[in-house]
């Protein structure tokens, strides 16, 4: 889920003809739940303290984002066209991938059959033994579900990109790179690494748990190949549609988070199976249909439009869910049926050898 507040930043700009000076109020949204102030400079403006208010306190929901200065250009449509062929073209070559991905483990799985054959018949003729780290460590993975499988390696990006966040070197590169903003110099990069960015443990434990809850579900219905490129297509798709909210209104601000990919994910599995039960974390004693939360949660985050909460990236969640439902009822057969043509351009270069 991503995070963020409005501060109202207070500019003095001196005119050079005629020394005249005038006030300009920006209304800025900061990822941060809470700002930061900054001590006074010189030259800027102070608000008195009756408008003040109660002084804000420190949040460890979200990094500690300096106050951003924007220009008249950063509400402009043009700066949208960039992020919209980054994340026509990045999901264009996800999807190119997973096809040729399949095609590989499939061609894989049938060479290896009878080789794997004769090696599970040579480790039961070979004495085991009882401690060995690596054997219980295979035995663990080989216990899990297809989804799991798929997952972990997303849930330890995310463990890592959670790490480089500690580091107060890296601190500059992070807000720069792993958050999103349509304001910012980088626009396309960050459309993808902020869906592996979580700067509050419990907003990545939320997200990666139920990530981890959806995963059999989603990678039974679509298979490993087909989900990962769904997953990360789903996280460049939902920040370019927090991008053109923030665009449209004005209030721009940094996001992170997995929760755009996951509310794809989680819209995919409830559109295709509506009738099952779901519960909440804390309260498993209320269960209520996968097709209701869809709803409800489409509602939520509509109205969070609407009235202008702030505390996360509605229109992330909201483009993210839509991108789901629209995948389901007409994506999966549109892009994913039709991926022969790439599949046989693989296999015509995979097999292709020089005339002697």
């Amino acid at each position: 889920m991503a995070w963020s507040c409005c501060a109202r930043v207070w500019v003095k700009q001196e005119l050079l003809a005629g020394g005249r000076i005038r006030e300009h109020r920006f209304t800025l949204c900061t990822q941060q739940r809470n700002g930061f102030r900054k001590p006074a400079q010189k030259g800027v403006l102070q608000r008195p303290k009756t408008e003040i208010g109660s002084k804000p306190k420190k949040s460890g929901l979200s990094p500690p984002v300096p106050e951003p200065v924007f220009d008249e250009t950063s509400r402009s449509v043009k700066k949208l066209v960039k992020p919209f062929i980054f994340a026509v073209g990045f999901s264009g070559c996800a999807f190119g991938s997973a096809a040729i991905w399949q095609y590989e483990n499939l061609k894989a799985r049938v060479q290896n059959y009878f080789g794997d054959a004769r090696a599970d018949w040579m480790d039961r003729m070979r004495p085991q033994k009882g401690l060995d780290f690596r054997r219980q460590i295979n035995l663990w993975w080989n216990s899990l579900s297809n989804g799991q499988q798929a997952v972990s390696g997303i849930i330890a990006a995310n463990c890592l990109v959670f790490c480089l966040w500690r580091v107060p070197s890296l601190h500059r590169i992070m807000v720069t790179y792993f958050t999103s903003n349509p304001a910012s110099r980088v626009l396309c990069s960050p459309m993808l690494l902020s869906s592996f960015s979580h700067f509050s443990f419990m907003h990545m434990a939320v997200n990666m748990y139920v990530l981890w809850s959806f995963s059999t579900s989603i990678v039974a219905l679509l298979g490993r190949e087909q989900f990962l490129a769904v997953y990360l297509s789903a996280g460049v798709i939902s920040t370019f549609a927090s991008y053109a909210w923030k665009t449209a209104t004005g209030r721009f601000g940094p996001s992170l988070g997995a929760s755009g990919a996951i509310m794809t994910i989680l819209a995919s599995v409830c559109m295709k199976i509506p009738e099952a039960k779901l519960a909440i974390l804390f309260l498993p004693m209320f269960t209520f249909t996968a097709g209701n939360a869809l709803k409800a949660i489409i509602a939520l985050d509509s109205a969070g439009l609407v009235l202008g909460w702030k505390f996360f990236d509605h229109a992330a969640h909201l483009g993210g869910a839509l991108f789901g439902i629209w995948y389901v009822a007409y994506g999966n057969s549109l892009i994913w049926n039709n991926r022969e043509p790439i599949v046989k351009a693989w296999h015509t270069v995979r097999t292709w050898k020089p005339r002697k």
